[in-house]
């Protein structure tokens, strides 16, 4: 059990330390190809952090246990909010855009919503995937039309280098995208053992223990933005991440296996996840920002869920 538990515990570092490079060769080579840097923070960051979510859940699926898929999709959409998003909060107060930050909440919103109705019959079937990748295509459009009405066509054009001059930088984004691809297959392997020898049910696994660390990338990302000064970006990061856990990688899943919904699923884990969101959503929108105290606000209610996870599910 220690070899499993120390095999846990590389799966993390390999997961993170591979999510850092992967998002850092990827923003260098997207700027060193001419893109503008929003249109870089708006896609291929948000798709680098939320890497170890997509391949832990993926491989999951391909490997028949698709409780751990859903739990570490939800819980990490939970946990992204709940303890990234709570601590930044508490932390600071920050200023909210409220045009940029409605929108964004509200496709994160519609994409929940959606999971549960596609989902109250007990299964997220490959057509309901389906539909989840149409509003995850629909959140990609907006990010699209958002950074067009930015920019305009002002921007100006870079000189655009060739690929022998980003070696380096195409070397990282392989290595770190394999480390991530590695490290989530030993993350699945060793939670589900971690589970069997605890006693504790594989979905509670996926929903604490894995999301948290698929969340990582997220997490770091916060902390290191409101270390700098700028933890107003934590925001747009993690509601596009959220999005991303529910409608990209859900809808990805369920075409790799049809994915069987628990009933703790629909009436304990979904409702939380709303409520959190919506949490987020009213204090942002009621004073135009996000107060230290919603920040413990928000913590305390995702420590009550976590709580509520091992009183009435273990």
């Amino acid at each position: 059990m220690l070899d499993t538990l120390l095999y846990f515990l590389l799966s993390l570092v390999l997961i993170t330390k591979g999510a850092d490079w992967f998002i850092e060769a990827a923003v260098a080579i997207s700027a060193k190809s001419g893109l503008p840097k929003m249109i870089i923070g708006a896609t291929i960051v948000s798709f680098a952090t939320t890497a170890p979510e997509f391949t832990v859940s993926a491989m999951a699926a391909y490997m028949d246990h698709t409780d751990l898929t859903i739990g570490n999709a939800v819980g990490s959409a939970i946990c992204n909010i709940g303890l990234a998003l709570g601590v930044v909060i508490a932390v600071k107060a920050i200023p909210v855009e409220g045009d940029s930050f409605l929108h964004k909440s509200a496709i994160m919103l519609i994409a929940a919503l959606t999971l549960v109705a596609l989902t109250l019959d007990g299964i997220l079937s490959s057509f309901d995937g389906i539909i989840l990748l149409i509003i995850f295509v629909g959140f990609l459009y907006y990010n699209y039309r958002l950074q067009s009405a930015i920019f305009d066509g002002n921007e100006k054009k870079r000189d655009k280098l060739s690929l022998s001059e980003m070696r380096s930088d195409i070397f990282y984004f392989l290595l770190g995208a394999t480390l991530v691809v590695i490290g989530s297959q030993i993350l699945v392997k060793t939670g589900i053992a971690i589970a069997e020898w605890i006693g504790i049910p594989e979905m509670i696994i996926g929903l604490t223990l894995v999301a948290l660390g698929t969340s990582l990338p997220e997490i770091i990302t916060a902390i290191s933005a409101t270390l700098k000064g700028h933890q107003d970006l934590s925001i747009g990061n993690i509601l596009g991440a959220n999005t991303m856990d529910i409608a990209l990688i859900l809808g990805f899943s369920s075409q790799i296996r049809e994915i069987k919904i628990q009933p703790q699923s629909l009436m304990y884990d979904f409702p939380f996840m709303i409520v959190i969101m919506l949490l987020l959503v009213i204090f942002g929108i009621t004073r135009k920002r996000l107060d230290r105290w919603e920040g413990v606000v928000i913590i305390l209610v995702y420590f009550s869920y976590i709580a509520g996870l091992f009183l009435f599910y273990n």
